[in-house]
């Protein structure tokens, strides 16, 4: 599969980055891939792949390297990216061995957007944040509450505090996605790939972003 134009998306749970893939896809016209939403997919099939994914997700252990590629490559050659100007990539490849099977087996990004929200108010955010388990809808107290409190918005189900939202697994996570996160970033640095937008607030970075890359991307 050749891909138009490629875009990775960094950025740490809790900052934000649910939003701005959205906006980039709307925007530009991309295929939104998250690591999230490939897996839930995968297990929905009932195939042997989805049924190995399932099996980890559900003992709480991570998707090894060589499974979370292979989840990846099933899930594009499912896609039709043909009427799409380019595939964004979130969560996935998360790690530099990752990147570097995706480069064999694809392409090199055209650019690597990291998000940088400072990791002390992705704590305070992910403490007033909810959510919907089956779909993985994401809901924050402060800005972005549902419509009926603790209820999902599309369904009518329960929403729930995860327990890895509690602040002191929330450092944790981070910690764990900075540790993964540094050799990739350095990496692409090397290339010149990466572009970085420090903030606090969605709604700020986001016009920075949409203007650094309608210099790269037409707008849809």
């Amino acid at each position: 599969m050749k891909l138009k134009k490629c875009l990775f998306l960094v950025a740490a749970p809790g900052s934000g980055k649910s939003t701005i893939a959205k906006r980039i896809e709307r925007e530009f016209g991309f295929s939104h891939v998250s690591s999230g939403n490939i897996l839930r997919a995968q297990v929905a099939t009932g195939s042997k792949l989805g049924l190995q994914v399932e099996r980890i997700i559900r003992d709480g252990t991570l998707v090894d390297d060589d499974l979370a590629m292979q989840v990846l490559e099933a899930s594009l050659n499912e896609m039709d990216l043909s009427s799409f100007n380019g595939l964004l990539l979130d969560g996935i490849p998360r790690t530099l061995y990752q990147v570097q099977m995706f480069e064999k087996m694809y392409t090199s990004p055209d650019l690597v957007v990291n998000v940088d929200v400072p990791f002390f108010e992705i704590v305070q955010r992910l403490s007033n944040r909810l959510t919907h388990l089956p779909s993985g809808r994401v809901y924050n107290l402060d800005f972005e509450p549902p419509k009926v409190p603790g209820i999902d918005d599309v369904t009518g189900e329960e929403l729930v505090l995860r327990s890895d939202d509690k602040p002191e697994v929330v450092t944790q996570r981070l910690e764990n996605y900075e540790a993964i996160t540094k050799p990739i970033l350095d990496y692409y640095r090397e290339k010149n790939l990466v572009h970085s937008f420090r903030g606090t607030e969605t709604n700020v970075i986001w016009p920075e972003i949409q203007k650094f890359l309608s210099g790269h991307f037409l707008s849809k």
